[in-house]
């Protein structure tokens, strides 16, 4: 049997333990929310400066050496690569939606998509970076006119600019892309 001061003293014990957290808990940072950011490759198309989500990008290269035409396809086929073993589709999307053709250059850049197992390549005139969108700067836009509405409903404002999210998979998934041959 425990003698009645013991548990009085163990009372007394905890008390301390506590004071003591306590105190030292004063220091330590406080909670805060995390915020949800989209990360995209930001790249040019006419006039536009558009973010493509990094999700729906699968990779970045130059525009490759050799590319093979494929006849009976529309002009914004550039024609199909080789690349590591995989033959890739390059797309002129710039041509594709109406502009002019993208020279193949030095700044030239191919967007790779993998959408439901295939891949394509996308040439755009120039790519220009990346960045990181606060999800909390999200806004709603009007879509251009013509066939470039059709791929962006949405923007961020960040920075006093006003970027368009270009959507990759819509791209993908519209009759107009998968009609390809004349």
């Amino acid at each position: 049997m425990m003698p009645a001061s013991e548990p009085q003293e163990l009372v007394q014990l905890l008390h301390r333990i506590e004071q003591r957290s306590r105190a030292q808990a004063i220091g330590l940072p406080q909670q805060e929310e995390v915020q949800q950011y989209l990360e995209g490759v930001i790249f040019s198309l006419n006039e536009y400066r558009l973010v493509a989500p990094m999700s729906e990008v699968a990779e970045l290269l130059q525009f490759p050496a050799d590319v093979t035409q494929v006849p009976g396809t529309q002009p914004w086929v550039r024609g199909v690569a080789n690349i590591r073993g995989t033959l890739l589709p390059i797309i002129d999307l710039q041509l594709f939606l109406g502009g002019e053709p993208v020279p193949s250059g030095r700044r030239s850049r191919v967007l790779i998509i993998k959408h439901k197992e295939i891949y394509t390549g996308l040439l755009v005139k120039e790519v220009l970076g990346m960045r990181h969108f606060p999800e909390r700067s999200h806004i709603s836009y009007p879509p251009p006119e013509g066939l470039l509405g059709k791929f962006i409903d949405t923007a961020f404002e960040h920075e006093g600019d006003t970027w368009p999210v270009f959507g990759m998979f819509a791209l993908a998934e519209s009759s107009e892309f998968q009609t390809a041959s004349l």
